[in-house]
């Protein structure tokens, strides 16, 4: 079974920067897709960005394409979200997923719940 931990989290001004980190150990499938979601205070889990295996093909919600930016490092099991220009809106905890299976970033915006591994979450909050 995968662990995936996000790091990176935390408190900015609106208009700053945060980098999220999230680092697979155990059964890390390395050879397929992962992505990053998010859940604002009251409302459901949402897609934020996914990227495919190689980390070649990537794929983001209107609401933060240009802003935000996602990458991986297989040799270190790593994904990353580079969030720019952030506003008050992207306020939630950010999760990270991985398909268990899959290596298309699809896999990851059409997949199931239950069909992806998840880690436990990090806050971000984003002051006025």
């Amino acid at each position: 079974q995968v662990q995936l931990v996000e790091s990176g989290g935390g408190l900015v001004q609106a208009g700053g920067s945060l980098r999220l980190s999230c680092t697979a150990s155990g059964r890390t499938f390395s050879g397929t897709s992962r992505g990053w979601f998010r859940q604002a205070p009251g409302k459901e889990r949402v897609f934020v960005a996914a990227i495919n295996w190689s980390g070649h093909a990537t794929y983001y919600t209107d609401a933060v394409q240009g802003r935000f930016t996602i990458s991986r490092d297989n040799a270190k099991n790593t994904m990353y979200l580079q969030m720019n220009s952030l506003k008050p809106e992207d306020t939630a905890v950010y999760y990270c997923a991985a398909s268990r299976t899959g290596t298309s970033s699809s896999d990851i915006v059409q997949a199931p719940p239950n069909n992806l591994e998840w880690g436990q979450g990090t806050q971000v909050t984003v002051s006025s």
